[in-house]
């Protein structure tokens, strides 16, 4: 299957790139500065920082390179060097170092750097959710390699966010139903959407992009044997008996089976996955409790410097009053 993303033509993003060391085996940028969010204008976008992920191979090298081109983007981290920069990447976190407010022709932007390997355990078992959840909402891609277990670990990340999804909505459903669903996923349990985030963030991506999400997914939902999908109409069925679930729960990402299990098996009984995971098909509550395990994944402290900055934005939002229904 061929990777479902929105290759950009654009040669604004192809320039910035061209400025960085280009052993790069995935770049790709996000959010309000690339795709137009509800209430926003272009002018407004074009004023917007461009977020841009960059997975590279080898970050040592790869850093090594970027302080040789790039020395003013880095914090004083550069006084350290570069295996030092990579370690600060690797081991902390998401595994990702952003480097930000960095001015690159014309234009204002944060790149983050995870290397190749971190950037496919992510995406295929969910370890942070934090590029990985990027990456369930439309992003445009600028640099794709040959790398056939990263293109494969991207194809499974957009699987996963449909599975989860699949369980956590009820039996019919619309198409931006589903959309929303899958672009609060990496923001279910986030404590920053709670104290801080625009609550709204969630209906605000989806609501303009609908078309960019129907291309990242309607082969998914076309090929998924658990769903009856009528592209026509932008309904959806899906299977809801104990075995279609039984079938979705063994398909989740390892990690959220792990926080499903904690969740459901009493301390001291030692059941398998397998065992644990048919009881929870059987649940009527299975979707609440596959919601639970999506729960919180940073830390009060962790996110409270972040959290403090946003709060003003989250104050526009509530004064907005959105009418579309929110996902948690």
């Amino acid at each position: 299957m061929t990777l479902p993303a929105l290759h950009t033509t654009g040669v604004l993003y192809r320039r910035i790139l061209s400025q960085f060391p280009q052993d790069i085996s995935l770049a790709f940028a996000y959010g309000s500065g690339v795709f137009k969010q509800h209430g926003t204008n272009q002018g407004q976008m074009e004023k917007n920082m461009l977020d841009f992920v960059f997975a590279v191979d080898d970050p040592v090298t790869w850093h090594t390179m970027n302080l040789l081109q790039n020395r003013k983007h880095y914090s004083i981290l550069k006084l350290l060097g570069p295996t030092m920069i990579s370690s600060v990447q690797n081991e902390h976190g998401a595994s990702v170092y952003y480097n930000t407010l960095v001015p690159v022709d014309g234009r204002i932007i944060k790149y983050g750097v995870i290397s190749t390997e971190s950037l496919i355990n992510d995406l295929m078992h969910w370890k942070t959710l934090y590029v990985a959840g990027r990456l369930h909402k439309p992003v445009s891609i600028v640099i794709t390699g040959e790398n056939g277990k990263l293109r494969a670990a991207l194809v499974a990340n957009l699987k996963s966010a449909v599975t989860a999804s699949f369980l956590m909505l009820p039996e019919s459903f619309t198409e931006e139903d589903l959309f929303l669903q899958i672009a609060g996923v990496s923001y279910a349990g986030d404590f920053r959407m709670v104290i801080g985030e625009d609550k709204s963030k969630v209906a605000n991506i989806v609501k303009d992009n609908i078309q960019h999400f129907r291309i990242l997914y309607s082969n998914i939902l076309r090929d998924c044997p658990q769903v009856v999908y009528k592209p026509q109409q932008g309904k959806l069925e899906v299977d809801k008996s104990p075995e279609g679930q039984f079938i979705q729960l063994m398909a989740l990402p390892r990690t959220l089976q792990q926080k499903i299990t904690k969740l459901v098996d009493p301390p001291g009984k030692n059941r398998d996955v397998e065992e644990i995971l048919l009881q929870v098909a059987q649940d009527p509550d299975c979707g609440a409790v596959v919601q639970q395990g999506n729960g919180p994944k940073n830390g009060v402290w962790k996110t409270v410097s972040y959290s403090s900055k946003k709060l003003i934005k989250m104050w526009r939002g509530w004064r907005r009053k959105p009418s579309v229904s929110q996902m948690s």
